[in-house]
């Protein structure tokens, strides 16, 4: 398991050479790689729940509403009732055994992997970490264990394939509000989406020709469920519906399959406002009721790690969806997560954005 814990403590502070005999000691220079991903609860009960939700819906970049509208909405109604159904939902898929999030679990193997594979080609000159954008552990905590481990530069990382205000754009956000607070601050680099990268694209295409070939019955229609946002964000200039029609698109060329057996939809609707469309809940039945599909598989590209969007509302609610319209077979192929040729994409895309500094 990933123990971020010792990589600091592998390069001891030195004082510089020509400095005077009363200069600070100072770290050995070297690069951070520092992973984002969303975020998890410290655990299911309702104020562990309310605390990550609080900071989640407070995102401007996530809900754009005027504060004087929502914050009185979200405190007085939604976060008096939501943390109890969305513990819940994290309860049923909690890793009990380590007593934390699929999310904080995957993306500490993820770490572990990356970490493995950047050691390997540049020694002791790299640390990788991980943090979380709300939640635990925080961004500021890590750029600040980053500092003190001796990084002058940061390669900053959020694991999102596809670019949106709510994901990428809250993330880099953080991070430059954690530099902020650095009395020297390091130079900082922040890695572009990656939803059009060939390693990606491949080891999506392997999971989905893998899955196809365990599956008892063949599914007829591949469901590629991407997390929604606001129909309004695609137009005011948000990046994110187009990025995730072409992730489509170059995963049906890759499989060399044709419109028909593949379909992008969008899920996780939140609040009174259309967001993109088709939505997966009702495109999933739809597909049952309407076009006479007994046997679909979902994937959900735009998730790096299994999460409670993935594990419970794709694979528990839209399930039951497809089932309840007379749907009969339903796969769920599961994110990339640390699978290695997931691992060895963003490695991938590390290295390129690591020339110049290093190798």
């Amino acid at each position: 398991m990933f123990d971020a814990q010792n990589q600091a403590e592998e390069r001891p502070a030195v004082c510089p050479v020509h400095a005077q005999p009363d200069h600070p000691a100072v770290k050995p220079a070297r690069v951070g790689i520092l992973l984002a991903n969303l975020g998890t609860p410290d655990a299911t009960d309702y104020w562990s729940m309310r605390r990550y939700l609080n900071e989640f819906l407070s995102d401007k970049r996530v809900v754009d509403y005027s504060a004087w509208i929502w914050q009185p909405l979200l405190q007085l109604v939604i976060l008096t009732k939501r943390p109890f159904s969305s513990g819940a939902a994290y309860k049923s898929i909690w890793n009990e055994e380590d007593n934390e999030s699929p999310l904080l679990t995957i993306t500490k193997k993820q770490t572990a992997a990356i970490k493995a594979q950047m050691v390997e080609r540049y020694g002791d000159d790299v640390r990788v970490d991980f943090c979380m954008r709300y939640g635990n552990p925080s961004t500021k905590s890590k750029v600040r264990e980053m500092v003190d481990a001796g990084c002058t530069k940061i390669l900053f990382f959020p694991l999102y394939p596809h670019y949106a205000g709510a994901t990428s754009a809250t993330a880099n956000d953080q991070f430059f509000r954690a530099l902020m607070d650095e009395k020297w601050q390091p130079v900082a680099r922040v890695v572009e989406p990656y939803f059009n990268e060939p390693a990606y694209i491949e080891a999506l295409a392997q999971s989905i020709e893998r899955a196809y070939a365990e599956a008892e019955t063949k599914p007829e229609k591949l469901v590629c469920s991407y997390h929604g946002v606001p129909e309004r964000y695609l137009r005011e200039g948000d990046p994110y519906h187009c990025q995730c029609q072409k992730t489509t698109r170059l995963l049906k060329e890759r499989l060399g399959w044709d419109d028909t057996q593949i379909v992008t939809t969008f899920q996780s609707r939140f609040g009174p406002e259309e967001w993109l469309k088709p939505y997966t809940v009702e495109e999933v039945a739809r597909l049952a009721e309407e076009d006479g599909v007994k046997n679909i598989a979902v994937c959900a590209p735009a998730f790096s790690a299994d999460c409670i969007e993935t594990l419970e509302e794709i694979n528990e609610e839209i399930k039951e969806s497809f089932e309840e319209a007379g749907g009969e077979h339903f796969t769920y192929i599961p994110c990339l997560n640390d699978d290695p040729a997931h691992i060895d994409a963003l490695s991938g895309v590390i290295e390129k954005n690591l020339k110049g500094w290093l190798g």
